[in-house]
């Protein structure tokens, strides 16, 4: 793995999202049935307004006991932390670090294109090894 490669190399390009209005059970239906820990949350110009993860709703819903109904513009996080599509990998990993964050959203030209997980890490040093295997 190169940790000098841009973060485009390792980002994930398909951003799943819900709207603003949706209840937070809406967008727990939509994390289930794509596997995935994050959202986006996006408004009606498709614009990225908001991250909504699993950590959001044990913090900001479960621990509160706030109801399932509540829409999820109440409790999304909505200070996006980015990075360009440019930017090294080592440096990302350190901002993530830095936030104690485990996603990230990739922008380009001031628009977000992507987003990088931890998890998309490990899936690429899972393919660097399979590839390394199956030189042998």
């Amino acid at each position: 793995m190169d940790e000098n490669a841009p973060i485009k190399v390792y980002m994930t390009k398909k951003l799943i999202g819900v709207r603003p209005e949706d209840t937070v059970q809406e967008a727990c239906k939509v994390m289930v049935d794509f596997d995935i820990g994050s959202l986006v949350v996006i408004d009606e110009k498709d614009n990225v307004v908001g991250f909504f993860t699993k950590s959001d709703i044990i913090r900001r819903v479960i621990v509160p006991g706030l109801p399932y109904t509540t829409p999820v513009k109440e409790i999304m996080t909505k200070d996006l932390i980015t990075v360009d599509t440019n930017t090294p990998l080592k440096e990302v990993l350190k901002i993530m670090a830095a936030k104690r964050i485990k996603h990230i959203l990739v922008r380009e030209e001031g628009k977000v294109v992507g987003i990088f997980t931890l998890s998309d890490l490990l899936e690429a040093s899972r393919r660097k090894l399979e590839t390394s295997i199956a030189a042998e």
